[in-house]
Formats: C-alpha cells, sequence, structure tokens
C-alpha cells in the first residue's frame, strides 16, 4: 500500500483527480483533425458554429471525452462492489456476464426495431444486466457448497458464453442488426452525443452517490457473513443494495458505449495497491482512476490505424488481457 495515512490518501486522489481532468483535456485536443490548445479555448469561449475546430470539439470531442469519463468511472466502481461483494479478484461486469446479458437484450431490442431512443435502450440494457446477473447468482448458489467465488466465477463465465452466443445467432440471422450494432458491440465512445449521455447520466450519478454512502457497510460485509451479522448488519439488504449499483453502473455504461471488458478487473487491483482495502477510498479512487484509464485509452486508439479508428474495448482488451493472466495465475498458485 504506498499511501498510509488519511492525508496521503487524500493528496493522492486529488492528484488522480487532476490527472483525469489532463486526459478529458488531452481527449478534446488530440486527434485525427488537428486542433490546438487554443482552439480549444476559442471553441468554448466563443459560438462560431461555422468554424471547424468549433465543430470538432464542441460535437464530437467533449462529448466524447465526457463519456469516456462517466463509463470508465462506472466500470471501475462496478468492478470493486463485484470484488468486494464475491471476495474474487476476477470478478468484474464483464467476467461474471452482466456485460453479456445487457448486450444481449440491447441487441434483441434493436433487431425488432432499429428507431428506438437510447433513454428506452438504457432500460433494455439495465434489464438485460439485471436478468444476467441474478442468473450467475442462482446458479452459482445451486448445490450444498452454496455461493462460493468460484461457483460464481464459473457460473458468470457460463453465462457469459450463452449470452455471447445468443447474440452472435442473432446477429447472423438480421444483417441490418449487425451493421447497426458491430461497431457498438466491440465497445466504442466514439460517434456519441451529449444527449446520450444525458439520458444515462440521472442513473449513473444516482449510483456512483449510493455507492459512496454504503462503502462503511460493504467494509463490514467483507469481514464475512457471520462477523458482518453478528455486528448487526443485514447483509442481505447490503448485497440487494449493491447489486442494484452495480446494475446501473453495468447496464447504464453497456446501453452508451457498448460492453468494454477489463476496466472492472484491472482498475480495483491498481487502487488497492495504492489505498489498502478500505473501500471508503477504494470507491472514489476506482472512479477516478477508471475514468483516466478509459479515457487514455481512448485516445491512444484514435493513434494505432489513423485514419481509421481501433474500437477501445480492444484497447482496454490489450491492456486487461495480460494483467487478467497475472491474476488468475497468482489465484491459482495461493489455493
Amino acid at each position: 500500500m504506498l499511501f498510509q495515512s488519511h492525508m496521503s490518501k487524500g493528496f493522492g486522489l486529488v492528484f488522480s483527480f487532476i490527472l483525469m481532468l489532463v486526459c478529458m483535456g488531452l481527449s478534446v485536443v488530440l486527434g485525427y483533425t488537428d486542433t490546438t490548445i487554443g482552439d480549444a479555448i476559442t471553441a468554448f469561449t466563443t459560438n462560431n458554429t461555422q468554424e471547424n475546430a468549433y465543430i470538432v470539439i464542441r460535437n464530437h470531442r467533449l462529448p466524447r471525452a465526457l463519456i469516456a469519463t462517466c463509463v470508465g468511472a462506472s466500470l471501475g466502481v462496478a468492478g470493486v462492489l463485484m470484488q468486494a461483494l464475491t471476495r474474487n479478484p476476477l470478478a468484474s461486469p464483464g467476467i461474471f456476464g452482466v456485460n453479456a446479458g445487457a448486450s444481449f437484450f440491447v441487441v434483441l431490442a434493436v433487431s425488432f426495431s432499429q428507431t428506438l431512443p437510447l433513454g428506452m435502450l438504457s432500460w433494455v440494457s439495465f434489464i438485460g444486466a439485471a436478468f444476467a446477473a441474478g442468473l450467475v447468482y442462482f446458479i452459482g448458489a445451486l448445490g450444498k457448497e452454496g455461493l462460493t467465488p468460484v461457483r460464481l466465477t464459473l457460473a458468470g463465465a457460463a453465462i457469459a458464453g450463452l449470452f455471447s452466443s445468443f447474440t452472435q445467432g442473432i446477429l447472423v440471422l438480421n444483417e441490418k442488426a449487425l451493421d447497426e450494432v458491430l461497431f457498438w458491440l466491440a465497445g466504442s465512445v466514439q460517434g456519441r452525443s451529449m444527449d446520450d449521455l444525458v439520458d444515462i447520466f440521472p442513473y449513473i450519478l444516482v449510483a456512483w452517490i449510493l455507492a459512496f454512502f454504503i462503502s462503511r457497510h460493504i467494509n463490514i460485509l467483507t469481514m464475512g457473513e457471520d462477523v458482518a451479522t453478528g455486528l448487526g448488519q443485514k447483509t442481505a439488504w447490503i448485497k440487494a443494495l449493491a447489486g442494484i449499483i452495480i446494475v446501473l453502473l453495468a447496464g447504464g455504461s453497456v446501453a452508451i458505449a457498448g460492453p468494454i471488458g477489463f476496466i472492472g478487473i484491472v482498475v480495483p487491483h491498481f487502487a488497492r495497491s495504492l489505498v489498502g482495502y478500505d473501500q471508503r477510498w477504494l470507491i472514489p479512487y476506482c472512479g477516478v482512476l477508471g475514468a483516466v484509464l478509459l479515457t487514455a485509452a481512448d485516445i491512444s486508439a484514435r493513434y494505432v490505424i489513423m485514419p481509421e479508428e481501433v474500437p477501445v474495448g480492444i484497447m482496454t482488451a490489450i491492456i486487461g488481457t495480460p494483467f487478467f493472466i497475472y491474476i488468475a495465475r497468482k489465484g491459482l498458485k495461493s489455493t
């Protein structure tokens, strides 16, 4: 743990927040169309809507930077909550099938109607995320051993594979739906508008606030079911509320940016190396660092095959896959 005292943790959080703002600024300035910091300042201080820099920065890059920040923060917080609830270092919305469930429901809805507004798709995404999460918990709890981290991981992998297969099957049978959602399925914040963010942001904001307020209860819950119950905690209610928060964060993220993986795995482990296991610090750190990671990945995605762009979900996979293998091997050696 790098930061020991509350003061050092506070300074670290402030520094991380400043780094997040820097990444957002770079996201606004950098890209295929050459713009400068001066162009960005002019775009925000004038209303010359005919200028090319104004159009690029205000209409395209600013929404993209804000969406990447919100989605990255949401996935980071969802990941740390899932790992705390399951006591599984590999837990994340992607690994536990939540993203796959939300994606399947969205693709199913799009295949029937390509004109659904994002506000409606967000609800479809939330329902899919909740259904997948409930299914994973139900399957993981079957049997005499009950709910264990290994059983949850296996159930999550099975459900993720099942919904991914269903999604691919629908897309094969419906080429029009394939054209609509193919780039979205790879995970991308490109081409999204500010209206898209406005539709989703209220749900995400509520989930962030709730996650912060239950952080103390999550600390108690991580001590074990018996200890938490002995201290008077109503564990079922805390787990249910945390599950709702995860569904809101993961479902909202999928609705606006598609299934972006590995943020929920990488960020919590990095945050723990900085501040330890106190959820009161982990949750805000994971939010800020998740935003930094996704925004930085989105910036790098613009330069890999310029003038084309790589979906940011591919960039997070490149970053996250080696880390996932390392954590998995470390966990197997400790068992």
